[in-house]
């Protein structure tokens, strides 16, 4: 979807020694596994330690992490301290005395990104698409884990697809996730709601993983929400909000038309009460990621489609 006042925001041609030169906009639109591959280089500045959380635009609070990734060991019979969360309720029904889950700390924490591929992630007034921003910043996140020497895998969900790569080490695992980025499977013809995303999400990670949900978050409710409060009971959740300048606010004056190809809309921002309807609703949905996070201890970014994607991560 393009946003137009007589010409594209995006140039689609330009000036060199007065002659025209057509300009490649495909890396504006589109992501290349070369440009991802090359993002490894920026990535060993990235911090992934959340030790202590902070909203941007929030004040401070404790991350949920409690740790690295756990896997399961045992089973043996509950000793005064162990924590209850822990207690195997079958084995505790079948035996009479209660039993309690032992876990052995994993020596790599899982990395896992999630990352909104869905239509209208495809869509800029400047900069890059929401996708390809979100896939640059995908790109960091999974080089910057590497270097830490944690797993890596990830998630790309569209409209009509959704699919996963499991965490796996060193640069093999860090290259088959990016490659879903660059070339994501067909969907089928059912529509995949942000709620059952969330759902597989839950099922695909692992208590004491890292998550980055990145996302323009659009289709976020209660349900979205409780999804999100079951992710962060048990691993560290940290949303990067994606958005284009526009959606921010719109120009104080003009006509402006928008266009996906087979439809058209005109605004007038001259309407003020227009205006402030269509601000408001965005700093109404900013709010309710902010207050979420707030309410569930994560952390929230927030990545413009114009910003560096090196700048906001760090």
């Amino acid at each position: 979807m393009f946003f137009k006042k007589n010409n594209p925001i995006f140039p689609v041609d330009k000036i060199v020694d007065n002659q025209r030169v057509a300009v490649d906009n495909s890396n504006l639109i589109s992501i290349k596994l070369s440009t991802l591959v090359y993002l490894a280089r920026f990535a060993k500045v990235i911090n992934l330690r959340h030790s202590r959380i902070r909203s941007l635009q929030s004040g401070g609070y404790l991350s949920a992490l409690r740790g690295r990734g756990m896997e399961f060991e045992e089973v043996r019979p509950y000793q005064a301290g162990d924590d209850i969360r822990s207690i195997d309720w079958k084995v505790t029904a079948r035996t009479g005395k209660a039993h309690t889950k032992i876990f052995r700390e994993e020596r790599e924490r899982p990395v896992f990104i999630s990352v909104d591929n869905r239509k209208k992630m495809h869509f800029a007034t400047r900069g890059v698409f929401k996708s390809v921003q979100a896939a640059k910043l995908a790109g960091l996140i999974a080089w910057a884990a590497k270097h830490n020497g944690d797993r890596v895998g990830g998630q790309l969900f569209s409209d009509e697809s959704c699919q996963e790569i499991k965490p796996q080490n060193g640069k093999n695992g860090v290259l088959k996730f990016l490659n879903i980025l660059v070339n994501p499977k067909l969907g089928s013809q059912n529509e995949i709601s942000f709620e059952r995303v969330l759902s597989r999400l839950q099922h695909h990670t692992t208590p004491g993983s890292l998550i980055y949900l990145l996302s323009d978050f659009r289709g976020l409710n209660a349900n979205t929400e409780a999804y999100m409060a079951k992710l962060a009971r048990h691993c560290q959740l940290v949303l990067i909000f994606i958005y284009d300048p526009l959606e921010k606010s719109l120009p104080e004056q003009g006509r402006y038309r928008f266009t996906n190809n087979h439809r058209d809309v005109v605004i007038d921002s001259g309407d003020k009460q227009k205006l402030l309807n269509y601000q408001q609703r965005f700093q109404t949905h900013l709010e309710n990621l902010e207050v979420l996070t707030k309410k569930l201890g994560l952390l929230l970014i927030q990545c413009d489609t114009t910003a560096e994607p090196l700048e906001c991560l760090r």
